[in-house]
């Protein structure tokens, strides 16, 4: 498959300033690395973005995250192999990924008060922003095709 165009991000160049901006303050604050790849990974999932599906998990098994854990992502509740915290960072990605589909407060208080419970504000900041952003190049990469395993350029 080859994408439809080029990346927007390089067509308009100026857009990387403030995407990098975002990705640098997410590395700054304190959320684990592995924990930014399952939760992209789970919103790649449900929007089904091949693309960014293959660069999280290609991250992931970098990283050196076990098998059954990358297996299990798309199962996490059934699974024995996440943290309360990375439950609680999954269950928030699921609510903020599919807005669309709620009638009723996109993210309940009860939800709020659970994730809070295991992050502090820096890291729920950049939990949210890693949540948006992977939802922004979901966006990006299905709307012009791009196929995994292609660097953008």
């Amino acid at each position: 498959m080859q994408a439809r165009m080029k990346n927007p991000a390089y067509v308009l160049p100026t857009s990387l300033k403030g995407i990098g901006s975002i990705m640098q303050a997410i590395a700054e604050s304190g959320l684990p690395q592995e924990l930014q790849e399952i939760v992209g990974l789970r919103a790649s999932q449900i929007n089904g973005c091949s693309a960014c599906i293959h660069s999280h998990t290609a991250n992931l098994v970098k990283a050196g995250t076990s098998t059954e854990r990358l297996a299990a992502v798309v199962a996490w509740r059934e699974a024995p192999f996440f943290t309360d915290a990375e439950r609680a960072a999954l269950a928030l990605t699921e609510h903020v990924t599919r807005l669309a589909d709620r009638s009723t407060q996109a993210v309940s208080d009860e939800l709020w008060d659970e994730v809070a419970d295991h992050f502090d504000e820096r890291e729920l900041s950049a939990l949210i922003l890693v949540i948006g952003v992977t939802n922004l190049f979901n966006r990006i990469n299905a709307t012009i095709q791009e196929p995994a395993g292609r660097t953008w350029g």
